[in-house]
């Protein structure tokens, strides 16, 4: 799976994408953010206040509950203003 961050959360994770291979028990958005928290402080700093992260699978955009798998390119980013 390949995770891309974007804004605030690259520059507190201190890269912009890695290639993750969640175990098989994580099958949604929720669950997914719950796993990568735990791979290192700069990550539970990041993922620590889920209100404010968005994420698209696939460049969709994702709800908790939406379904991630193996292949999935799934972008984590702060909600955006339009103007």
């Amino acid at each position: 799976m390949k995770i891309l961050y974007f804004a605030w959360l690259r520059e507190r994770i201190g890269k912009s994408q890695e290639t993750e291979t969640p175990p098989a028990e994580i099958t949604t958005v929720s669950g997914l953010l719950d796993w990568l928290a735990e791979l290192s402080p700069a990550h539970a700093e990041a993922l620590e206040n889920r209100s404010v992260v968005r994420v698209a699978i696939n460049q969709e955009f994702a709800e908790p509950d939406a379904a991630v798998a193996a292949g999935d390119e799934v972008g984590l980013f702060p909600p955006m203003t339009g103007g």
